[in-house]
């Protein structure tokens, strides 16, 4: 499979409508002549349409310069990631690869054809003063027709659309573009993909939660996003074959979710929660798998790469890269089970009717206040009691609560924010830092236990226990210093007078 960035913006058009002259545009040198194609493309979905309710489309398409597979996933405004794969020996069935990327909106339902569109295109390369191409301007008149079960012997529709897609130039190439031609006459589209013109009403779009005026609304719209972010890293996280964030990424939602279902505990009904606080749990470890040897790895072939002389990677390091790969397989197949998709399924009907009790319907401003003072609090008093104790196991012990309470004050800050507004972010910036510098050094904590296990295997060479060794004076020498750190992080974290005006 390959995939690319897609960075494109549409604009409605009618029959009569003439293209500007754009070969005077800032940034261009001139307009290719233009080539004419004729594409045929099947799209498919769920009977309920989840991939549209999603603004996901995939598609099986010839004729062009690009026939095969698409699938197009949001990742903001204007741009979805693209990710093709070969239209095989003519098979009509979704490839296993691009269904699976799917498989967190469809949950097990049967991908089948929902749309065809017939598109007459006529495309222009937009030339920059090197002559390279730095945009596509596609003239589309299309024919469309719904298919499946739904399609109730709906005849063909047609429509002309305008594409102007980024190819190797600035993003203000494609805008500039555009005010162009709505100054002709055009008008920006009012659907992402053309899909949704064929499928009109018949989308239940996916929307997320904003009131903000009882506690459980703010709490609730927290949520909902992190649920969203979760869905968006899932495809990612799947694709992934090295670090690239995603998991980490996917994983942090996770834990998001986790942290303001435990401080917010005093709004929900405590028995329901639990069983799905246990299965976001299970995600978390399946995910942390893949990012703890990330985590390690990562840390390790860079202090070998900076203060130390490597000729060669040790065995043991290469023999993580296997291990890491072996985690993601499983990782894999675990975001294909049945519990995965219930967790979602779960979690949907959570965001959209929340397990709250009376207290929940308080009004925002007289609760989320004390829920955040009382995250603070926890924090601190882990804080206080890891300062009373010695160098040593127990305090790392203590100061790695204080990591996971300044986590959860973070969360729960940032929740807070549609109510408490620069006041927590104040508060959420501040416990970021106590966070992340006690991330660091329980990573060096990590790093040092699993050295020592490694430098115990009885097929390590004297070369290599060497270079543990080193490794090992690399962690405590980091773990000092991140130690030293702490007061004053703490002291400019601490933030007494913004917790006193809550």
């Amino acid at each position: 499979m390959a995939s690319h960035l897609e960075i494109e913006r549409k604009y409605e058009a009618g029959s009569g409508f003439a293209l500007p002259d754009l070969r005077d545009m800032p940034g261009l040198s001139g307009v290719a002549e233009p080539k004419t194609h004729t594409l045929i493309a099947r799209y498919y979905d769920t009977e309920d349409l989840r991939l549209a309710a999603y603004g996901i489309t995939l598609r099986r398409r010839t004729g062009g310069d690009d026939a095969g597979w698409h699938l197009k996933l949001p990742v903001g405004k204007g741009a979805r990631q693209e990710i093709h794969a070969p239209l095989g020996a003519g098979a009509e069935t979704v490839p296993a690869e691009l269904a699976e990327l799917v498989a967190a909106y469809t949950r097990g339902r049967k991908l089948a054809p929902v749309a065809q569109l017939v598109t007459r295109r006529t495309e222009r390369a937009l030339l920059g003063a090197d002559g390279m191409v730095v945009a596509e301007l596609a003239d589309d008149s299309v024919t469309a027709q719904r298919l499946g079960r739904r399609a109730n012997g709906s005849g063909w529709r047609t429509w002309r659309e305008i594409e102007v897609e980024l190819v190797d130039g600035s993003p203000g190439v494609v805008k500039a573009v555009g005010k162009r031609l709505c100054g002709s006459g055009a008008r920006k589209s009012r659907v992402a993909a053309k899909l949704d013109v064929v499928l009109a009403d018949e989308v239940s779009h996916v929307e997320r939660p904003d009131a903000t005026r009882t506690a459980g609304e703010v709490m609730t719209a927290y949520l909902a996003r992190q649920a969203e972010l979760l869905l968006a890293y899932d495809p990612l996280v799947r694709l992934a074959d090295h670090d690239d964030d995603s998991v980490h990424k996917m994983r942090v939602a996770v834990r998001r979710i986790r942290s303001i279902l435990r401080t917010h505990r005093g709004l929900l009904d405590r028995k329901r929660v639990t069983p799905l606080d246990t299965e976001l749990r299970w995600l978390s470890d399946a995910l942390g798998e893949v990012r703890d040897l990330e985590v390690l790895r990562a840390r390790y072939k860079q202090q070998l790469t900076d203060p130390l002389d490597t000729p060669q990677e040790p065995g043991w390091l290469a023999e993580m890269a296997l291990n890491e790969q072996a985690a993601r397989d499983r990782l894999r197949k675990t975001l294909l089970t049945p519990r995965y998709f219930t967790l979602l399924d779960v979690l949907d009907a959570f965001i959209a009717n929340p397990w709250v009790i009376e207290r929940a319907h308080r009004k925002a401003g007289q609760e989320i206040p004390q829920v955040v003072a009382r995250s603070w609090r926890k924090m601190a008093r882990a804080h206080d009691e890891a300062e009373r104790l010695p160098a040593g196991p127990d305090r790392n012990v203590a100061l790695h609560k204080t990591r996971k309470a300044a986590k959860r004050a973070r969360y729960t800050a940032e929740a807070a924010t549609p109510v408490l507004g620069k006041a927590a972010g104040k508060l959420a910036r501040g416990a970021a830092r106590v966070q992340g510098l006690l991330g660091a050094y329980h990573d060096g904590v990590v790093a040092k236990q699993h050295i020592t296990e490694i430098a115990a295997r009885p097929d390590i060479s004297q070369y290599e226990a060497f270079l543990l060794g080193e490794l090992a004076d690399v962690q405590r020498c980091e773990g000092t210093r991140v130690l030293d750190d702490l007061p004053a992080v703490w002291k400019t974290a601490n933030r007494r007078k913004v917790l006193r005006a809550l």
